[in-house]
This record gives structure tokens, C-alpha cells and sequence, in this order.
């Protein structure tokens, strides 16, 4: 049985940098035909999604028209593979910068603005705030310096909606608001297959 740290570590090997994936990536689902992960997307370079069929670790339910040859063999590039054993999904969100933008949706949660992120501490650290889900928002640096160390009351500001600890699926929903630049469309049907259809 994994610990919580390792058990981490060991999904966060699913889930690669956008900076590793260069040409034709390929998506990968978990057993049960989800994505592990929606922001950042779950994808794989292409090379690690052959050695993966090739070690029987998954399936390949889509290919681009792209081969790669080996000695003896063509091969064409997976778009989609599937775990073939069921990897489960986390019980607790990090909390990291980047969650917590995407839990505030990438805007300031005192203006509404987008772009020049930073965070605020609520109830600020010099008054005893600490560093957590349910006292820290993202903000505008100019909202973040307008508020500065004083409470709410004092300085005129609201939020937007007071902040607290996502659960992973309230975050596997925000994270499919804000698809990745690329999206291939051999993905589309494995991405939105549990949303909700037009009449």
C-alpha cells in the first residue's frame, strides 16, 4: 500500500509538462476511459505512449496518420491509449499556485480581472492569516497593493465569493473550462463524453 506522498508521485508520472510535448501527444485515459487529469491535460510524448503499448500497459484506441519506424516494423503514432489498470483518482487537491487560480478561474477575485495574477491573503499574515485553501484568493497586483496589509472592512474591497478547499472533482470541472491550446480532434469524443448533451 502506497502512502499518500508516494501515491502522489506515483499519479504525477501520468501527467506530463505541455513543455515535453512537442509533436503528436497522446492522450491518456484511465481505465475507465477519463482523462486522469484535465488541467493540466494528461498526455504523454509519443515515444512513452509506444513503450507503454509495447510493454502491454495500455491500449491504443486512436492513432494519428503519422508512422515512426523501427527496425523491422512502421508503427503509427497513438493519439489515445488507455490504462489498462485503473489508477485512482486523488483525494485532496494541493494546494499550489497554479490550483488555485484555476479554483478562482484565473481572474481576480476582488475586481474580476484576468492577466498580472498574484494572491492575497485574506485576512492578511501580519494579522495572524495564514496560508491556506479558505484564506487565500487570486488577485490583480493592483487590487493586491490597493488592499495591502488592512482587513476587507477597511479598505472598501468584497470578494467575489470567499474562498475554500475544492474537492478534485470541482476541479476536474474548472480545469475542463480552460482546454489546453491543442486539442486533437481524435481527443473530442474521450474529453466532453460525460457532459451535457444538446436537445
Amino acid at each position: 500500500m502506497l502512502d499518500r506522498t508516494a501515491e502522489d508521485d506515483f499519479r504525477a508520472g501520468f501527467v506530463r509538462a505541455p513543455g515535453s510535448l512537442r509533436h503528436f501527444p497522446a492522450l491518456v485515459l484511465n481505465a475507465d476511459y477519463r482523462p486522469l487529469s484535465y488541467y493540466p491535460l494528461s498526455l504523454w510524448p509519443w515515444q512513452e505512449a509506444i513503450k507503454a503499448a509495447f510493454l502491454d500497459r495500455v491500449t491504443i484506441v486512436a492513432e494519428y496518420d503519422a508512422v515512426v519506424h523501427s527496425q523491422r516494423s512502421a508503427i503509427r503514432i497513438p493519439s489515445v491509449v488507455v490504462l489498462k489498470d485503473y489508477v485512482k483518482a486523488q483525494k485532496r487537491v494541493a494546494f499550489t499556485r497554479f490550483n488555485l487560480f484555476l479554483r478562482d478561474e484565473f481572474c481576480c477575485q476582488y475586481c474580476g480581472s484576468r492577466g498580472d495574477l498574484t494572491f492575497d491573503h485574506v485576512l492578511p499574515r501580519s494579522r495572524g492569516g495564514v496560508t491556506s485553501w479558505e484564506n487565500v484568493v487570486a488577485a490583480c497586483s493592483p487590487c493586491n497593493l490597493r488592499k495591502a496589509n488592512r482587513l476587507l472592512r477597511n479598505c472598501g474591497m468584497t470578494l467575489r465569493r470567499p474562498p475554500r478547499r475544492p474537492d478534485p472533482e470541482e476541479m476536474r470541472n474548472a480545469g475542463r473550462r480552460f482546454p489546453p491550446n491543442y486539442l486533437h480532434e481524435s481527443w473530442m469524443d474521450f474529453l466532453y463524453w460525460d457532459a451535457e448533451l444538446d436537445a
